[in-house]
């Protein structure tokens, strides 16, 4: 499954990168047909909070609820997907693939990170390191917690 995400989703689209979500973030000011052209294209899923971009695409979501657990609790009504798909397999920033860091990227890594244990990840298109930090705790908790809430049924 994979998404585009209108500019006011970027929270929506890092989260959705976390999950391991292949996520395009529309950039400042992209037009919305060049939008819709790229969803179709690419065989995305427009998540938008406009009402006029979300009916004129062919597959879209149209986002509700204000801060990032809202609008992902509202997409796992709309859409079934697994929060715990393949964490942390993507760059938060520009939706790459990661890849495994080498021993020299591990010892260039900043503080204490090389002490913390595998993985150690690299972005191979922004240079972006990854490691298992206090962060990803909190994301993999984060995760957890949407998958367990996708799990159970709405209330009428």
């Amino acid at each position: 499954m994979r998404f585009l995400c209108d500019e006011m989703l970027v929270r929506l689209a890092r989260l959705l990168r976390a999950a391991g979500y292949d996520t395009y973030l529309a950039s400042d000011g992209e037009p919305d047909s060049d939008l819709i052209k790229t969803a179709r294209r690419e065989g995305r899923i427009l998540l938008t909070r406009d009402k006029r971009l979300a009916a004129a695409a062919h597959e879209s979501v149209l986002i509700r609820g204000f801060g990032v657990d809202a609008e992902a609790h509202h997409l796992s009504r709309e859409v079934v997907l697994d929060w715990e798909f393949a964490p942390f397999t993507r760059c938060v920033m520009d939706n790459a693939h990661l890849r495994d860091a080498g021993d020299e990227e591990v010892a260039a890594m900043p503080g204490a990170a090389p002490e913390r244990g595998r993985p150690f990840r690299i972005c191979p298109a922004c240079g972006r390191s990854y490691w298992p930090g206090s962060h990803v705790r909190r994301m993999e908790a984060r995760l957890g917690r949407l998958a367990r809430d996708a799990a159970i049924p709405p209330q009428a």
